[in-house]
């Protein structure tokens, strides 16, 4: 046997794997074997014939940023005449088409802006749940929730509480990029540490809220910092889980690869290969760690349909509208009646999920769903 046999061997037999297992595998070119080692997990972990999805909306609610990160395409710097912060009404009216397609779940995340006090995110979530009581606002990155400390005065835990009592349901993990800070002093300087970012995301578990919790490779990232990132990621789930905290911790874990188009960080872009790969080891990894969702917004809906063959229990969001990746050249669009197709496609059964991960429904005939909306970019 090789040596990424006797590893492959170690996950299915349920044992953990280690930073050098993980480097090891990170380092191979055999993809399709760790993607069926991570298959088989899946599987068991999973062992209902069904593929989730959520129906959900971004709202990129301000472009205005000063955080300046090398990667990102949409922001636009304090000052410039092209920055924006979206009136209330038309939040209000983007959540409202949403709830008509059926959806249940809005990513609202936008730049580093430090002209919004903190009362405008209380406010602003208080109002969203007075005329929206069942939305889930699953919304703001780690690098908002530390502008939002600074403009507070309080605490990162009294923060958080703050703004989850007024409306904020759980926290998306965008921001992770490589949570290693070798990396990310070189890509996003002023972004913070990688312990910044994980002091938001366990404050949040403390406080009983979930989380989710991605990476992006493709900056140039040693193999080493990908490994250590996923059981940064592990270990900080595991003292959620030790504390019995009221919270789940990181409900899932979502990799994707960095989109350098129009950007000011020329870096080659990741083959699907290198993608794949990386699902396939997040879901070997992480074995504290329910869900881990595709990426098809970066990868586009063939790839992101045989991700659900390498370790993926669930298809992701709709995305109805998504500026920040597009504005960096990946522009994929999958409108409802195509995921249910897709999923279909690889021999599972489509359901629509809720943030939570609970079902609302399944869709094991072939009719259609009620609502067909096309995503805008």
């Amino acid at each position: 046997m090789s040596v990424i046999d006797h590893i492959l061997d170690k996950a299915l037999r349920g044992e953990r794997l280690n930073l050098e297992d993980t480097v090891v595998l990170f380092e191979s070119d055999e993809v399709e074997k760790i993607g069926h080692a991570a298959n088989k997990v899946m599987n068991r972990m999973h062992p209902d014939p069904i593929k989730t999805f959520v129906i959900g909306r971004n709202i990129n609610y301000t472009n205005v940023c000063d955080v300046y990160c090398r990667f990102c395409a949409f922001y636009r710097r304090p000052g410039s005449d092209e920055g924006y912060v979206l009136p209330d009404e038309v939040i209000f009216q983007k959540i409202k088409e949403t709830q008509e397609v059926g959806g249940t779940e809005i990513l609202m995340q936008g730049g580093v802006n430090p002209n919004l006090p903190f009362n405008y995110y209380t406010d602003l979530l208080k109002a969203i749940k007075e005329r929206f009581p069942d939305i889930t606002m699953h919304s703001f990155s780690p690098a908002e929730i530390h502008k939002m400390k600074e403009k507070s005065g309080l605490s990162m835990e009294d923060t958080i509480r703050a703004i989850h009592e007024a409306g904020l349901d759980s926290l998306p993990g965008g921001g992770g990029e490589i949570l290693d800070d070798r990396t990310r002093r070189k890509i996003s300087r002023l972004k913070g540490s990688w312990r910044d970012w994980m002091d938001v995301m366990q404050t949040a578990h403390k406080v009983g809220m979930n989380t989710t919790a991605t990476m992006v490779i493709g900056f140039g990232e040693l193999m080493e910092e990908r490994a250590l990132h996923l059981l940064r990621v592990r270990d900080a789930q595991d003292e959620c889980i030790e504390n019995k905290y009221d919270s789940e911790g990181f409900l899932a874990f979502i990799p994707w690869t960095f989109q350098p188009d129009n950007t000011n960080l020329k870096k080659e872009r990741q083959t699907p290969e290198e993608y794949l790969k990386t699902v396939a080891i997040s879901r070997l990894v992480l074995d504290n760690i329910k869900h881990i969702q595709s990426s098809w917004v970066t990868m586009g809906p063939e790839i992101g349909k045989k991700s659900l063959y390498y370790g993926c229990d669930d298809f992701g969001s709709t995305m109805i509208e998504e500026n920040v990746v597009s504005a960096a050249g990946a522009t994929y669009k999958v409108n409802i009646e195509s995921i249910l197709q897709l999923i279909r496609e690889t021999g599972h059964v489509p359901a629509q999920r809720n943030t939570r991960y609970d079902i609302i429904r399944t869709f094991d005939g072939a009719s259609s769903i009620e609502h067909d909306f096309i995503m805008q970019n």
